[in-house]
């Protein structure tokens, strides 16, 4: 059988909120396309992080989001190209570097680094 369910989208950067009954066996975001709503993304794929929400309320199933770390879901971080539904949802989009800045950004300038040998090329 085929639920379906209202997801209320809230856009951060715009203010809109958008909000859609769609069908629990399809991705969100493909969902909020065929009505016509232009939402962030990217890969597609749940590798990056364009699509990225917070869940205020509700839950949904996301095995293929690669591109959040199992802590930042258990915070309530989605990927709406690969997030399906399970009951009805309330979302904010995130700023574009949110979600990479808060799973990577610990990472950066903190390693080890040298600077690497300049390049050498054989001329023919």
């Amino acid at each position: 059988m085929n639920k379906t369910f209202k997801v209320i989208i809230k856009n951060k950067e715009t203010g809109k909120t958008y909000q859609e009954e769609v069908s629990g066996n399809e991705y969100i975001l493909k969902e909020f396309e065929k009505k016509g709503f232009k939402l962030p993304f990217s890969c597609r794929n749940g590798c990056c992080t364009s699509c990225a929400v917070k869940i205020i309320s509700g839950k949904l199933n996301q095995p293929e989001a690669m591109g959040v770390s199992k802590a930042l879901k258990d915070k309530g971080y989605a990927l709406l190209c690969v997030a399906k539904a399970t009951e009805d949802l309330e979302l904010e989009t995130t700023y574009e570097d949110e979600v990479y800045d808060l799973q990577f950004g610990q990472y950066f300038g903190r390693g080890n680094t040298r600077v690497a040998p300049p390049w050498e090329f054989e001329e023919d």
